[in-house]
């Protein structure tokens, strides 16, 4: 039996939710952020996709990010500029290749031997300080950094054979432009072209190859189709790249979202880390497009010392410059003494 009361009662529950109806059917509308990498397409399947994948899976449809390769909206130089500005929202990069306006610039891409394998580089921005320098300098131009990891070596792909020390005189090859500054100490030529163009560079005679990756690249993006020698020593063993976002969007971002993005950006490093190794040994030891080649390491010791006085020239630059190169010798005094796998004594 209906009463009174509870007619009044029930109709009064379902005008409340009438009331409340249209605010919990509104949708939230999506964030949506524009982001660039310095990889090429075939290499930004691996290297970047997952983890734009990761977030836009996991924000369930609160932050739309939408990927761009290699110089799609702008030249991976002009890439900190267009962060800045807003133009994109996140990039990722090297501080060297995209020419960012603070002390890191170089010790971004490949500071010449300051690594020897992948898994240097979350040692060196965790355990050894690097993380607190990069936020400190990135804050001060407003920019947010996020993260850094390590990927490949910079080895050698070329159309030439590099047997000995000598025979990088002379060269033309695409690199970055710290690289390439030490390089040109041994006759190096290095060229600046865009990513894209690097691969049809060769072919034509403008580059005699690359100083730019480990075989895995080589192969993923087509190099390794249009060079003949890949040589086995290289100048870094893990190159050094970053995250980053826009200070004001991401202080915009609501709390959760940034731990997605933090999640996902962390997530890619670890699969970056078994692409990368494994590809290294697979690659080397079954690859049939590339033949391998070295150099004697008492030679290569040669290119090594080299690297030390280049890291004191460096040093004088600045105080921050100062800072990070004593954090790489003291990291390689530490791995220098606990031998193999560690360093290659």
């Amino acid at each position: 039996m209906t009463t009174r009361r509870n007619f009044i009662r029930n109709a009064g529950l379902a005008g409340a939710a009438t009331l409340a109806a249209p605010s919990i059917a509104r949708a939230q509308e999506a964030i949506k952020w524009r982001f660039q990498t310095y990889a090429g397409s075939a290499l930004g399947e691996h290297v970047t996709k997952p983890v734009i994948d990761y977030i836009n899976t996991a924000a369930n449809g609160e932050l739309e990010i939408e990927l761009f390769y290699a110089d799609q909206i702008v030249p991976t130089g002009e890439l900190f500029q267009a962060l800045q500005r807003g133009t994109i929202d996140g990039v990722h990069s090297d501080d060297d290749s995209m020419a960012s306006p603070t002390p890191l610039q170089q010790f971004g891409g490949y500071f010449p031997f300051a690594t020897k394998h992948i898994l240097d580089v979350p040692v060196l921005f965790n355990q050894y300080g690097l993380k607190q320098i990069w936020e400190e300098e990135y804050a001060k131009v407003g920019v947010k950094w996020l993260s850094a990891a390590g990927q490949d070596p910079c080895n050698f792909n070329t159309t030439k054979e590099i047997t000995s020390v000598a025979d990088l005189d002379g060269l033309k090859l695409y690199t970055f432009p710290t690289a390439g500054r030490f390089l040109s100490k041994f006759g190096v030529v290095p060229v600046n072209i865009p990513y894209e163009d690097a691969e049809v560079a060769v072919q034509t005679g403008e580059l005699d190859g690359m100083a730019w990756s480990g075989i895995t690249e080589d192969y993923t993006v087509g190099w390794a189709d249009v060079t003949d020698y890949f040589l086995t020593n290289n100048i870094s063993g893990a190159w050094i790249g970053s995250w980053f976002v826009n200070e004001e969007r991401w202080a915009d971002l609501p709390e959760h979202l940034k731990a997605i993005v933090m999640a996902g950006t962390e997530a890619g490093h670890t699969y970056r880390n078994q692409w990368y190794w494994g590809g290294e040994a697979a690659l080397r030891a079954n690859g049939d497009k590339l033949q391998l080649r070295s150099v004697p390491a008492g030679e290569w010791a040669e290119v090594e010392n080299a690297a030390k006085e280049f890291w004191e020239e460096v040093a004088q630059e600045g105080e921050v410059h100062q800072k990070i190169v004593n954090i790489f010798k003291e990291y390689n005094g530490v791995i220098n003494q606990a031998g193999a796998p560690y360093n290659f004594e």
